[in-house]
């Protein structure tokens, strides 16, 4: 009797067992990734300006010192998905970062200059739903970010230069479709991350996405003058992207901005770039990008003036993780703005070379 009551416990025991290691196993909570680049660049400038500095002040997020080798950005990302809470932050260095966080306040711009993005991120449903997002975070405005591995052009357009690509404060994201999604941003300010006055500045996007066409129309309203919280500036950005064939991709982009001033007239300015990129093979691939920005009233590049360029680049993927990108740009404008040796001149020739290792 004792010995049929062993071999049933035992039957039992090797039934449960089995059973148990034929039931799904739990999926694993997702990891904490790790990545980052080095972009590192040399910038031949015709002009050989005097104080090694490319475009004009304020700018050359990319590319900003001239004949000399340069490190234009190292970043590195820490990231965790949201599921349903998840965090990204990007610390980088660099003569980019230290370009964009010119505009920060005094008191913050040492304790903040590493900082591209620190945010905690909530999906309460599935993916692609609602999503929450708080800190700071790239900017929504613009067609070209701030990594210039990700970009079709090494440098950046004049209407990126004088956009933000950063902010900071809450963003909620939400479908309207299947191919239509919305945002409402409240932030800080434009491209600040410690607030230069008590009024706050609201964003709004709406994205299309499909196969083949993508657009997005963007926007900005709120105080932007330091101590300042009834001056508004009204902003608005819209591009659209077009894949013609699996090998071109045609894209344009418009920018409209004004700003009203407490002792003098409200400044308007606007710009437009046409942008294409052709895919000679997997790994080579050629983009030619040309615009216009116009800023007569001095409302944000800081004086009256009108920027013209056209540039061309030529990229190669060694490998995964290596991207090499040579580039020509050429730049006017119809007052003497850019650096020389000797001076100021209407218009300067840049010759680029860059590597961005990644892991």
């Amino acid at each position: 009797m004792t010995r049929v009551r062993i071999r049933t416990a035992l039957f039992g025991f090797f039934t449960a067992a089995t059973a148990l290691a034929q039931e799904p196993t739990p999926s694993p909570t997702p990891a904490v990734a790790v990545h980052g680049f080095a972009d590192v660049y040399y910038a031949y400038n015709r002009n050989r300006p005097t104080d090694h500095d490319n475009f004009i002040p304020g700018t050359g997020s990319t590319a900003k010192h001239a004949n000399e080798l340069g490190l234009n950005l190292a970043a590195l990302t820490i990231s965790h998905a949201a599921d349903p809470v998840g965090f990204t932050l990007v610390l980088n260095a660099g003569s980019g970062t230290d370009v964009i966080h010119a505009g920060e306040p005094a008191n913050g711009r040492d304790v903040y200059r590493a900082i591209y993005q620190a945010s905690v991120a909530y999906e309460p449903g599935r993916p692609g739903g609602v999503r929450i997002e708080a800190g700071v975070f790239p900017c929504h405005v613009g067609f070209e970010g701030f990594f210039s591995k990700d970009n079709w052009n090494y440098t950046r357009s004049w209407l990126g230069e004088f956009s933000p690509y950063y902010s900071a404060g809450l963003k909620v994201g939400f479908p309207l479709g299947s191919h239509l999604r919305a945002e409402v941003h409240v932030l800080n300010g434009w491209q600040i991350i410690r607030d230069n006055n008590d009024a706050k500045t609201v964003g709004t996007q709406l994205l299309w996405s499909s196969d083949r066409i993508s657009a997005a129309l963007n926007t900005l309203y709120g105080a932007e003058l330091p101590g300042d919280e009834s001056s508004k500036r009204a902003f608005g950005d819209l591009w659209v992207s077009f894949k013609v064939t699996p090998k071109l991709t045609l894209a344009g982009s418009f920018d409209a901005g004004r700003q009203e001033f407490p002792q003098r007239a409200t400044a308007k300015w606007w710009g437009a770039a046409a942008y294409a990129r052709y895919a000679l093979s997997d790994a080579t691939a050629v983009a030619l990008r040309a615009e216009r920005f116009d800023d007569p009233d001095g409302g944000i590049t800081g004086s009256r003036q009108r920027l013209s360029e056209g540039t061309l680049t030529l990229e190669h993927r060694l490998r995964r993780t290596l991207i090499l990108k040579l580039e020509g740009r050429y730049d006017r404008a119809d007052d003497p703005v850019f650096h020389r040796r000797d001076g100021l001149r209407r218009a300067q020739f840049l010759g680029i070379g860059s590597a961005v290792a990644s892991f």
